[in-house]
């Protein structure tokens, strides 16, 4: 069982950074493969980022490529996104999600994760 807790978002202007935060309880965190996801208004829940359970191996969607960085901290059951250069467009909310008992590998489909949090709300102004 794995409980994960947002959080960070807020409003932030153009160009702008943020760093957003999932918490983790539950023994499974670290040998859970993580990701990040987002959906904004009237659109679908899309992939944003992933890292793998050890951390060594990341991967992003294009739309945040060299702008969004993510990471893990499996000592502390937590990981983090780290968003600079921020667009309007990467206005949503942002849910960080859990594959449980999974392979040093990276998931980036929704469905292939077992855990999700409540999100964050993320809102970049022009």
């Amino acid at each position: 069982q794995v409980q994960l807790v947002e959080s960070g978002g807020g409003l932030v202007q153009a160009g702008g950074s943020r760093r957003l935060s999932c918490a983790a309880s539950g023994r499974a965190f670290t040998s859970a493969a993580m990701g990040w996801f987002r959906q904004a208004p009237g659109k679908e829940r899309e992939f944003v980022a992933a890292i793998s359970w050890s951390g060594s191996s990341t991967y992003y969607a294009d739309s945040v490529k060299g702008r969004f960085t993510i990471s893990r901290d499996n000592a502390k059951n937590t990981m983090s996104l780290q968003m600079s250069s921020l667009k309007p467009e990467d206005t949503a909310v942002y849910y960080c999600a859990a594959r449980t008992w999974a392979a040093d590998i990276l998931f980036v489909h929704a469905a292939e994760f077992n855990y999700w949090g409540q999100g964050t709300q993320v809102t970049v102004s022009s």
